[in-house]
């Protein structure tokens, strides 16, 4: 019998990233965990009732890039070589670029949504391009197709993960490498919980986990779920300058870093 195929996931302690690795479960994969709360997706895994062989945990930060690079090559050695890489970890937070110490946090977001990304990946390219096969996919959003005020960091590091994911699609076009784009609208997670704005189509996390399981399985090159975001976003792109920044005046902001909760 042919070994269950496997996924490597990561930010799976919490929210998104816990639904897709229930999602997956469910679907008979073995499971590779990523986090820097170990405990947790233990704790997760038992109350499930997961085998022990079905999955595994590897603690990391994947905003230092020897920590996830680390944790991948023990997935390799430990599990093999997933079929599918999700790139899932991320932080939101809202920033004011008249403050020097935002600028900071700024450097954080970008480590964590964007050097992050590309070095969960990394260890995986070569084999799967070796393998012939395999799918990589970045968590990108909606907040990346324009940018929102006081939300500055967020958006331009998820508009830089839609770009990154593209341009690496197209390098890997020829060696059977899929890279899948996934931005989500509003899902109902610890991230998007204390936003002081409206959320229109807010998913829960399980049903968010659904459609991004479908994509994935279909090998689509870029998804919007749910698809009310997408054309939502489509037509915010549409919009002229003057009157997107007209709809958006007096919007309440993103929480600054101390304000409320980034991950």
């Amino acid at each position: 019998m042919a070994e269950r195929p496997l996924v490597f996931i990561t930010g799976a302690s919490s929210g998104i990233g816990r639904a897709l690795a229930g999602r997956y479960h469910r679907a008979g994969w073995r499971l590779a965990l990523v986090a820097r709360r170990d405990f947790e997706m233990k704790t997760w895994a038992e109350a499930h009732g997961i085998s022990a062989d079905s999955y595994a945990i590897y603690g990391a930060d994947v905003a230092q890039p020897q920590s996830i690079i680390a944790a991948a090559q023990a997935c390799m050695a430990h599990q093999g070589l997933p079929e599918v890489v999700i790139a899932n970890a991320g932080i939101s937070v809202g920033m004011d670029t008249a403050e020097r110490g935002d600028l900071d946090v700024m450097a954080q977001v970008f480590a964590t949504n964007n050097l992050g990304l590309a070095a969960t990946f990394h260890p995986f390219v070569a084999a799967m391009a070796a393998r012939g096969s395999g799918r990589l996919v970045g968590m990108g959003s909606v907040a990346g197709i324009r940018g929102l005020p006081g939300h500055g960091a967020y958006c331009a590091s998820k508009a830089a993960v839609i770009s990154y994911c593209e341009s690496l699609r197209g390098e890997l076009r020829a060696s059977g490498v899929c890279v899948v784009t996934i931005c989500p609208g509003y899902v109902d997670t610890p991230l998007t919980r204390q936003n002081r704005y409206s959320m229109p189509f807010l998913l829960t996390p399980e049903a968010f986990a659904d459609r991004a399981f479908q994509a994935i399985e279909a090998g689509a090159s870029y998804r919007v779920i749910p698809w009310q975001m997408g054309v939502a976003a489509k037509l915010l792109r549409l919009l002229p300058n003057a009157w997107f920044d007209r709809l958006l005046q007096g919007r309440p902001r993103k929480h600054r870093q101390g304000q409320g909760r980034t991950s």
